[in-house]
């Protein structure tokens, strides 16, 4: 659920210089540079720690480029990794399949790059998606509020009567984040929507709607329950009939319960053995269904000249997803007309230095992989 954005932050520390110089109308030199430093070496510091990364993430980094994609996929096992599936679709090609590592440590079953996988956020492009077509067929509308849909939310989500769908979609309601907050726990099954909608009731919002961006789980959370509203059924259904479907694509699904549990991946921690697939909470597919969905997204074959529009006013074209165990990546680079989707199948793990990675040491090596793969191919 996380978006890791895409996506490798820095938790920079600030130093701080202490205490205010008095001024004096004679001072020595080494007064004068002492002062100096004062002032420098806390700018210093900051951006030391915003710029240079971990110590333990500079091999990945600077190690000159293999070849081949499957020579950069092979050597992302040696940082960690258990697992990852790499997609690519160039334009006038037949896609190509990459894989390394496990599918399962336990059985020593291999990574296959036609498994399923959790694919988090991913699915917020599906949603947007689904928001789009029904504004266009005139089901619902984008100034529609919270409060239009559940008057009795007014009072528990504030701001509900101002917040709009567009602003939900776009992630500028100023809703909490429910996966943010101190009672929610990732390492519990993810089953219960009401559970997790509570823990953001009743709080205060983080800002005024419309005022910012933040991202927050909670506003595609309560867009499911507008799409069922909308529809009077559940918009799962809706995005198997009129957004699969066309597009031929049959290994896309929104829950673990819907497919065979040894078909799915396993996911990790970093350095930890435990299989974490019986977590669920995500949105599950192969990586060529959402590489195949990506591509019609982005060059209009999904949706109609109107549906088209209102999409590119309210979200992106491309995403990444993050649940424990589980970080995927999927993007489309015009440049080479290329849709590159990527699954890694470990997350977390801690990083040297001064700076702490979001989402993890396998997180943050898991982009620098991909962007590596994006020069492979932009280079051939």
């Amino acid at each position: 659920m996380l978006q890791v954005g895409d996506l490798i932050g820095f938790r920079a520390f600030m130093i701080n210089s202490s205490g205010s110089l008095e001024r004096k109308s004679q001072v020595s030199k080494k007064d004068r540079i002492v002062r100096v430093l004062r002032i420098i070496m806390p700018i210093v510091g900051l951006i030391t720690a915003v710029v240079i990364p971990p110590l333990d993430l500079v091999p990945p980094l600077i190690v000159p480029l293999p070849d081949t994609v499957q020579a950069q996929v092979d050597d992302a096992l040696g940082y960690g990794l258990d697992g990852i599936i790499v997609y690519v679709d160039q334009a006038g090609q037949d896609p190509q399949f990459y894989a390394a590592g496990w599918k399962n440590k336990l059985t020593q079953e291999p990574a296959d790059p036609q498994a399923l996988f959790k694919i988090g956020s991913i699915h917020k492009l599906y949603i947007a998606t689904a928001v789009a077509k029904l504004v266009n067929n005139g089901s619902m509308s984008l100034d529609d509020t919270l409060a239009d849909y559940f008057p009795e939310l007014v009072g528990r989500i504030e701001y509900a009567n101002q917040i709009t769908v567009k602003m939900l979609v776009q992630h500028r309601s100023g809703i909490p984040n429910f996966t943010d907050q101190v009672d929610f726990d990732w390492f519990t099954p993810q089953t219960d929507e009401n559970k997790n909608l509570g823990l953001v009731l009743d709080a205060p919002a983080d800002f005024e709607p419309d005022a910012r961006y933040s991202y927050s789980n909670t506003n595609y959370l309560l867009l499911g329950r507008i799409l069922d509203n909308v529809l009077g059924y559940s918009h799962h259904q809706y995005v198997y009939d009129e957004i699969l479907a066309p597009l031929g694509l049959t290994h896309t699904y929104f829950s673990l319960d819907e497919v065979a549990y040894d078909d799915v991946v396993s996911g990790y921690w970093y350095e930890y053995d435990d299989d974490l697939r019986y977590l669920g909470g995500s949105m599950i597919a192969t990586a060529q269904d959402v590489g195949i969905f990506l591509r019609a997204l982005n060059d209009g074959s999904l949706l109609n000249e109107d549906e088209q529009a209102i999409y590119s006013s309210i979200y992106e074209y491309e995403h990444t997803g993050w649940v424990p165990g589980y970080y995927s990546i999927t993007r489309y680079y015009a440049d080479v007309d290329t849709v590159v989707v990527q699954f890694v199948s470990t997350t977390g793990g801690d990083t040297w230095g001064m700076a702490n990675i979001i989402g993890g040491k396998a997180t943050a090596i898991s982009n620098i992989i991909y962007n590596r793969i994006v020069k492979i191919l932009q280079r051939q």
